[in-house]
């Protein structure tokens, strides 16, 4: 623990420093990211049908983009300012699993390669959906660091938001591409579990978890989609 402390104190200046830089920084994702609004209204109409189908993965691609590249930031941020090097070994040794680990998720080339564009949807749709609840939790447990600084808390809170935007996208998608219903997954169902109140070296090595994990899972929701789209303008030469 004496190692952790020393590290936290370290980067106190940091902290302060990092008051100033997400000011010039965060207007820039808010411009950025072109809406994707899919909610429905009050009678029930969904609002993304009237965008046409090609558009509308333009968008979802847009918004795993910039999902995963703030998703990478965050996780360098906080390995920066939390993470010393003998933790990293820690973390790697203490075999540290991803809470989507179990799901049926492709994950070689081949693997990729061969499944059908029905199933790139769905499992872009079963990592989004999985990771909803997690960061929440995530944002929950930020709150609680004393030197965590608002660049930190920022970033995961907006990826949090655009994650649920995704979600609505890619279920639209599906419904336009596919002209179907969902495939009944429960990705949701026993992924995550909340346990008692670990302590505090115990609760940064889970978040610092959590924060790469989901940075992976974010990769491949992005290469997914951006491979459905070459299916769709060049079906024979998507590598």
């Amino acid at each position: 623990m004496d190692s952790f402390e020393i590290k936290i104190t370290h980067y106190i200046p940091y902290f302060m420093q990092s008051v100033v830089w997400p000011l010039l920084l965060w207007p820039c994702l808010q411009t950025v990211s072109i809406p994707l609004d899919c909610r429905e209204d009050q009678g029930g109409v969904n609002r993304c049908p009237s965008i046409s189908q090609e558009k509308l993965l333009d968008r979802v691609i847009q918004h795993a983009e910039l999902i995963y590249r703030v998703s990478e930031e965050s996780c360098s941020l906080f390995e920066e300012m939390f993470i010393p090097f003998e933790l990293q070994l820690q973390r790697n040794q203490a075999g540290y699993t991803c809470i989507t680990k179990a799901l049926p998720i492709p994950s070689s080339r081949s693997e990729i390669q061969q499944i059908s564009d029905k199933w790139l949807l769905h499992s872009v749709l079963m990592l989004v959906q999985s990771w909803i609840e997690p960061l929440v939790y995530l944002q929950t447990s930020l709150n609680l660091y004393d030197v965590a600084p608002n660049t930190l808390l920022n970033k995961t809170k907006w990826v949090s938001e655009k994650l649920i935007s995704l979600e609505q996208g890619v279920v639209v998608l599906i419904k336009k591409m596919l002209d179907e219903g969902l495939l009944t997954t429960n990705s949701e169902q026993g992924l995550f579990h909340n346990d008692a109140q670990p302590e505090m070296l115990e609760s940064v090595m889970r978040d610092y978890t959590s924060l790469s994990c989901f940075k992976k899972d974010a990769h491949k929701m992005e290469t997914f989609l951006k491979l459905l789209k070459c299916r769709q303008t060049d079906k024979y030469n998507c590598a």
